[in-house]
């Protein structure tokens, strides 16, 4: 019986763990906005423009990845902690703005805010056969 209890109690506190890990997983969506055709050339390829608000729960983060255009973006509410290839992070505020040139390690993609969340405006011109707007970074290894 005290086996019985026992395999209870800890199969109790393995799931109310799971279920507060699962709460407090911080996220990161992308919401497509648009997209067009543009008649300028990019590096001699036809290109588009696509525009997408990326969305950060409080201490929510993106993985690391490249865009294969350049990015322009806007802070539309709270503070977005941004970082590219060996250059310091750096944490912009509502109403900011950043440059992403093409092929770029985004290697940090943050919102460094513990109690609100952050939206994003990014504005992504891109090679029209482009299969991907964030195209994942190979996890290095060891």
């Amino acid at each position: 019986m005290y086996r019985t209890l026992a395999t209870l109690a800890v199969g109790i506190f393995l799931g109310m763990t799971g279920m507060l890990a699962a709460q407090h997983q911080a996220k990161s969506t992308v919401v497509p906005i648009s997209a067009q055709d543009i008649v300028e050339k990019l590096d001699g390829h036809d290109a588009k423009v696509s525009v997408v608000e990326v969305h950060l729960d409080p201490l929510g983060q993106g993985m690391p990845h490249r865009h294969p255009g350049p990015v322009f973006g806007y802070v539309l509410e709270g503070k977005y902690e941004l970082g590219i290839d060996d250059q310091p992070t750096k944490v912009f505020e509502q109403g900011e703005t950043f440059y992403e040139p093409t092929g770029c390690l985004h290697r940090v993609s943050k919102n460094p805010q513990a109690n609100a969340k952050t939206r994003v405006l990014a504005v992504v011109l891109h090679p029209r056969d482009a299969k991907q707007l964030a195209i994942p970074e190979p996890m290095a290894k060891p």
